[in-house]
């Protein structure tokens, strides 16, 4: 039995942790509160949860979402602004910091309220009944969500419909005395809502694809596809950039915020300057690729094949584009070396959150004059970044970009130009 459990302590807390807890210093070491503001104080309980005492901080607000506090989807809707903003910008230094790295922090965007275009829900299904939402913190129990502020209005009314589409794909698939738990991933594209379903165990029969399609339709959506397979496909769902559209494969990833997206992809033209050919890594569905092909020659590499398809597709119909060539690699595994950088004068990377070290460590032993690197993870971002500056490359302006609104996940996008 932990001293925690025996004698409970009053506390002050002191900071926000990395995940929007409170923190306060105590000679164990640190404790996290859920929910806790800078300033406040707090008896310590045996469940980690904390009972405040006195007055609450001045930086408390009232959340704008009833689910707040319960469900898991978001750590930070009763910050004050200006202490929101100071967390956000915190959790980026931070990152840098761990590297020995200090940065000017050039700029920050913040997504609105209601503009996240992409969510992956869980859809619990048990015995023709049905929750729909994010786990609740720290569990496996699941919020039935009646509204979500941070997603966009045209898929939070379609709860409803995607409750119904649920019902039916888990009735399907029910074990006696089991729930089924589907993953429902809706995307609100140009076209209507793009609708993916996993966790059926198998593509629909023929009669239930027919039923499904029917559900999609009366409720609008563009495409639904089930385990892979699509059952309805009444409009292309679209990516729109500045240079063209992209119709995405069901499940793609692309940026959670349309207008965060076109922020960054000006950043990152920006950033590659003069620059006549860029090889853009880890490209996806190309939504970067396409507005730095309007400036130069574009290589575009990436894992996925489906979504270098609608890459290649996407920049078919464009037009003013200059010629971008799309490439199937695995980075990780794979990287391109000394001798393959040198077809390029700069590079842009935005990997996963486990970052593109053994590609920094090829573009750190090339000749490559300009790197415009994009994280979700200031911490990789940083280690990454550490790599090039010791092989000679000078840190630039770094922008954060907050398109996950009261998460504790943050995006940053840096440019290194190497010394000559």
């Amino acid at each position: 039995m932990s001293d925690r459990t025996i004698e409970p302590a009053e506390l002050t807390i002191a900071r926000l942790g990395r995940d929007g807890d409170g923190c306060a210093d105590t000679a164990n070491g640190p404790i996290f509160i859920p929910l806790a503001l800078p300033g406040e104080r707090y008896r310590d309980t045996a469940d980690g949860a904390g009972e405040r005492l006195g007055v609450p901080s001045p930086d408390r607000v009232a959340p704008p979402c009833r689910h707040f506090g319960i469900c898991g989807g978001c750590a930070a809707q009763h910050m004050a602004p200006a202490l929101y903003r100071s967390w956000k910008e915190g959790l980026i230094r931070a990152g840098f910091r761990t590297q020995g790295l200090e940065i000017e922090l050039a700029s920050m965007y913040f997504a609105e309220p209601r503009s996240r275009r992409r969510a992956a829900l869980t859809g619990r299904v048990n015995g023709g009944k049905v929750r729909l939402g994010y786990h609740e913190r720290r569990s496996h129990s699941l919020v039935d969500l009646g509204e979500c502020p941070v997603l966009t209005d045209p898929i939070t009314v379609k709860f409803p419909a995607l409750r119904e589409l649920a019902v039916y794909i888990g009735a399907g698939a029910a074990k006696p005395g089991k729930p089924v738990e589907l993953r429902i991933e809706v995307a609100d594209l140009a076209g209507g809502l793009d609708v993916a379903v996993h966790g059926s165990g198998a593509p629909p029969t023929m009669q239930a694809a027919a039923q499904l399609a029917i559900i999609a339709r009366r409720a609008g959506f563009a495409r639904l596809t089930i385990e892979g397979l699509t059952v309805c496909a009444e409009r292309d769902p679209q990516l729109i950039t500045e240079a063209g559209a992209i119709v995405p494969p069901p499940g793609a990833f692309f940026q959670a915020v349309a207008a965060a997206e076109a922020h960054m992809a000006q950043l990152i033209t920006a950033g590659i300057g003069k620059s006549k050919r860029v090889a853009d890594l880890y490209c996806g569905t190309g939504t970067f690729s396409l507005p730095l092909a309007r400036r130069a020659r574009v290589t575009a590499i990436d894992s996925d094949k489906a979504a270098l398809a609608a890459l290649t597709h996407g920049a078919r119909f464009a037009s003013n584009l200059k010629p971008i060539e799309a490439r199937m690699r695995d980075l990780a595994a794979e990287p391109l070396s000394p001798l393959e950088l040198a077809e390029v004068d700069a590079v842009v990377f935005d990997p996963p959150r486990a970052g593109a070290k053994a590609q920094c460590e090829m573009i750190a032993r090339s000749k490559i004059g300009t790197v415009v690197a994009v994280s979700c993870n200031p911490g990789t971002l940083a280690r990454d970044c550490r790599i090039l500056v010791d092989a000679g490359f000078e840190l630039g302006a770094v922008h954060g970009i907050d398109q996950f609104l009261w998460s504790p996940h943050v995006e940053a996008i840096v440019t290194l130009t190497r010394r000559r």
